[in-house]
């Protein structure tokens, strides 16, 4: 992380309270319904197997993945959540710092 990115990460901790996910997609379950994609078009992204590939804030730094741990405003939250409950195949799980899913219910 450079220093810009690591200065407006502080900055942002500190003016937002922001709280760490991590959000997997299974590509077995996932068929390509993209309504994660409506909802929340800055985490979810259609590859080119026409299943959910989850992004950082509009970015895949690390390549395309079906996993991945992100920082978001609790209004995030709310978008990416509302972007889980619409797969109808509850391909997509969320899961907070400690390891617990928030979503679906384990």
């Amino acid at each position: 992380m450079d220093a810009f990115s690591f200065c407006y990460s502080l900055y942002l901790s500190i003016i937002y309270y922001l709280m760490k996910i991590r959000i997997i997609v299974d590509p077995d379950l996932c068929i390509g319904a993209a309504s994660c994609v409506t909802i929340a078009p800055e985490t979810f992204a259609l590859n080119d197997e026409n299943k959910a590939d989850v992004l950082d804030h509009g970015q895949a730094p690390d390549g395309p993945s079906y996993e991945r741990e992100v920082e978001v405003t609790e209004d995030e939250f709310e978008k990416i959540i509302m972007g889980a409950q619409s797969c109808p195949t509850l391909a997509i799980a969320i899961i907070d710092e400690a390891g617990n899913q928030l979503y679906p219910e384990a």
